[in-house]
């Protein structure tokens, strides 16, 4: 139960009564229709207010009966700002005997932690390169161009459009990399010059939603890797990942698909048809539903251009055989980049780890280059992305080696591997749960 206190008044404002709680009355709030949240021993009551939260409600929800300080902090580019939103949703705070840290957490690593953000920040390394990001688009647009040239010059033989098209899957692979940057607000110092930014990429250069990708991607880094939170995990039953849902899918004799095999079907299934198949069809129906309607105007815009551009040399079936390719080629990049990085890595059930914690749990490295820099967006410095999403990825690099001495101090691995190695560790976790699937299902 929560235990009453009172404020006086301060600078001749007379304020609401504030409560204190402790951490077993704030866990109780973990509910869809009860949700109460700890920022930096402040106690708030997100209920009402979740489904207006730009970044999604599930979000939310996920860090709802917990201390999501590390999580707010890493979100939100600039906080003091967004405690004006906060204000009038605070109910109290923790007991003066209340830890910081709900469930044990080690309040010396949270705190070592804060130290390194701080750090960061001090270093300057939440700030943006323009010149790298200029760059980085026009590169972009660049791509697009040549193509057209192309197409315009050598005509729409066998060779030109093979090379026309892994033109335009690079142009729409590094689109998919700089509005990620932009969807993390990592851009510019205002929230609302990266937001629309980021609507021009992902809506013009890609024909996508913001709002969609938005929703999806922020509950990954919440909680990555973990079933029922992170949406990146939940395969439909079309794989079981990690450890323990291979078992539970054996032991209740759940056989959607020969999961023993899923090593193999993976490459006829995840990397051709995420993007044309299942992507597509999440987007335009979530724009639809949710009235995303700006969302929508920007992914015609795409649409329209695109048709304008191509059908004269391709015709309105041409231009669609075409952007299908294109879509199938990109698929395969994005699934092998992206799922490198955590399908190896535990994936298992919340277990309420601090954040430094839970983001290695999930996350691991892959060796720097220059090629690995571009092919990957950066996402070859996934811990330090994850750790701090807001940071330019041009910076990952220089905040690396403190991160890997905070971890080495307290024993938290750091993983980094090569990208070919990277590659194949995917076929072999998916085979390993695989293996842990036919095992429960012959044998528990």
């Amino acid at each position: 139960m929560g235990k009453g206190g009172e404020k006086g008044e301060e600078s001749g404002e007379c304020k609401p009564q504030v409560r204190s709680y402790t951490w077993e009355e704030i866990q109780k709030h973990n509910l869809r229709t009860d949700r109460w949240l700890v920022i930096e021993r402040k106690v708030y009551n997100v209920t009402q207010w979740a489904h207006r939260h730009p970044g999604g409600q599930r979000v939310i929800g996920h860090c709802a009966g917990e201390d999501a300080t590390d999580a707010f902090q890493a979100f939100h580019i600039n906080p003091s700002l967004v405690q004006k939103f906060l204000k009038p949703l605070l109910i109290g705070e923790l007991a003066p005997g209340e830890p910081s840290q709900d469930r044990d957490k080690n309040s010396q690593l949270v705190e070592d932690f804060r130290t390194l953000r701080k750090t960061a920040e001090d270093m300057n390394l939440f700030r943006a390169s323009p010149l790298f990001f200029s760059l980085y688009l026009a590169h972009i647009i660049a791509m697009e161009a040549l193509a057209w040239l192309m197409v315009s010059y050598f005509g729409t033989g066998w060779i030109t459009t093979l090379i026309l098209a892994c033109i335009l899957a690079t142009s729409q692979a590094q689109a998919g990399w700089l509005q990620h940057d932009f969807g993390h607000l990592s851009v510019f110092k205002k929230s609302s010059w990266n937001h629309i930014v980021h609507k021009f990429v992902i809506g013009h250069l890609k024909g996508a939603s913001a709002n969609w990708w938005n929703h999806r991607h922020f509950q990954h880094h919440a909680k990555p890797n973990i079933f029922k939170k992170d949406p990146d995990v939940n395969m439909l039953h079309i794989f079981v990942l990690g450890e323990s849902q291979p078992i539970e899918y054996g032991k209740k004799k759940l056989k959607y698909l020969p999961y023993n095999h899923q090593h193999e079907y993976f490459f006829l299934i995840f990397p051709p048809l995420l993007i044309p198949v299942y992507f597509q069809i999440q987007i335009i129906s979530t724009m639809i539903k949710r009235r995303f309607w700006a969302d929508l105007a920007w992914a015609i815009s795409y649409y329209m251009r695109y048709f304008i551009t191509y059908i004269p040399f391709y015709g309105i079936l041409g231009s669609l055989s075409l952007l299908t390719f294109v879509r199938f080629l990109e698929s395969h990049w994005f699934v092998w980049v992206t799922q490198m990085n955590h399908i190896p890595m535990e994936i298992d059930c919340e277990k309420h780890k601090d954040w430094l914690t839970s983001q290695l749990a999930a996350t691991c490295n892959i060796e720097q280059s220059f090629f690995n820099d571009w092919f990957t967006g950066h996402l070859n410095f996934q811990i330090e992305h994850h750790l701090f999403p807001t940071m330019p990825r041009h910076n990952f690099w220089k905040i690396k080696p403190l991160v890997k001495s905070l971890c080495a101090k307290y024993g938290v691995q750091y993983e980094e591997k090569s990208l070919g190695k990277a590659f194949v560790d995917i076929v072999g976790s998916l085979k390993k749960s695989g293996d842990l699937w036919l095992d429960a299902y012959l044998h528990k």
